[in-house]
C-alpha cells in the first residue's frame, strides 16, 4: 500500500550565519519508526532534498523520514559537518513530541559520502570530536537503532587511493577539501574503526551496492560487512550487477530500482518488530 505524505521543512540551526533545515516527510499514517539521512555529493554538495526519491519511497511505506542539511566542505572541514548531523539527530529526538511525532525506532540513512558520515554516528554516536556538548540536548545521545547505506563511503582513505590510482582529479580535490590530510581520512573511517575495534555500537546495518559503480570499489562493502559481522553486529549487503553509483535514485524507474528501493523499505519496516 502506498500512503500519502506531507513535507515540512524546519529551521534546526544556524552556525556561522549559515541557516540548516531539515525536511520532514511525514506519512498520513500512524508511524512509530523514522529514517534520518545524510546526503551524497562528495562532501561537497546538495542538500536535505537531493534524495526525495529515498524519503518519498520510506514515507509511502508508512514510515518517516527526515532530510538533513549540514556544511558543506566549501563552508566546513571535518568534524563540523558531522557536528551538524549529530545535532540534528538529537535535535529531533528532544523536539518530536512538540512535532507530534512518535519516536519508537530511529534510523540513519547515508548515501554516497553521506554513508561515511552516517556510519561514524553507527558506530561511534557518542564520539566527542563530532558529538559536541550542548545544554539543551545534555541528557540525549546521537545513537541510531538501525542504518541503511546506500553505495556508501565506508573507507575513505582506500577511495582516495583508489582515485589517485585512477587519476581521478575531481574525486581527490574533494577528499581533500573536506579532509584535512591521509591521516584523518583514517580515522574518520568506518571500516578501519572496525578493524581497530573501536566502534561503541553496533546497530543492525544494510548496504546497497551497485557491481559497476566507479566511485566505490563493491568488494569493499563485503569487507565492512565481514568485520562487522565478526564484531557480533548484523550486515546485509545486497548487490546490483552492473549498475552504477547513485544508481536508484538517478533511474528510479528501472526495474533494479524498484527493487533496490523495495529492499530499504523491507529493512526499515522490519526494525519495528
Amino acid at each position: 500500500m502506498d500512503y500519502t505524505f506531507s513535507i515540512k521543512d524546519i529551521d534546526y540551526l544556524e552556525i556561522e550565519g549559515i541557516k540548516l533545515k531539515l525536511r520532514i516527510y511525514r506519512p498520513k499514517v500512524e508511524t512509530k519508526i523514522w529514517v534520518m539521512e545524510a546526503h551524497g555529493g562528495a562532501w561537497a554538495s546538495n542538500d536535505r532534498t537531493s534524495n526525495n526519491v529515498l524519503h518519498e519511497a520510506l514515507a509511502k511505506a508508512g514510515i518517516g523520514a527526515v532530510g538533513i542539511d549540514f556544511r558543506l566542505s566549501c563552508q566546513a572541514r571535518y568534524p563540523a559537518p558531522l557536528q551538524d548531523i549529530s545535532y540534528a539527530i538529537r535535535w529531533f529526538k528532544k523536539n518530536a513530541s512538540d512535532l507530534d511525532i512518535e519516536i519508537k525506532k530511529l534510523g540513519g540513512l547515508g548515501t554516497s559520502s553521506g554513508g561515511q558520515q552516517m556510519g561514524l554516528i553507527a558506530l561511534r554516536p557518542n564520539d566527542p570530536e563530532y558529538c559536541l556538548p550542548v545544554p539543551d540536548l545534555s541528557n540525549i545521545d546521537a545513537s541510531i537503532d538501525f542504518f541503511a547505506a546506500c553505495w556508501p563511503i565506508l573507507d575513505p582513505l582506500a577511495r582516495y587511493q583508489m582515485a589517485q590510482l585512477k587519476g581521478n582529479g575531481r574525486l581527490i580535490s574533494h577528499h581533500r577539501k573536506y579532509f584535512e590530510n591521509e591521516s584523518v581520512m583514517e580515522r574518520a573511517n568506518p571500516y578501519r574503526l572496525l578493524v581497530r575495534g573501536e566502534e561503541t555500537h553496533r546497530p543492525p546495518i544494510m548496504i546497497i551496492q551497485g557491481t559497476a559503480d566507479d566511485n566505490v570499489n563493491h568488494e569493499w562493502q563485503d569487507a565492512f560487512a565481514k568485520r562487522y559481522i565478526a564484531a557480533g553486529g548484523d550486515c546485509l549487503v545486497h548487490k546490483f550487477e552492473g549498475q552504477p553509483h547513485t544508481f536508484a535514485t538517478k533511474s528510479s524507474y528501472k526495474p533494479e530500482s524498484r527493487a533496490a528501493l523495495k529492499i530499504l523499505q523491507d529493512f526499515v519496516s522490519a526494525q519495528i518488530n
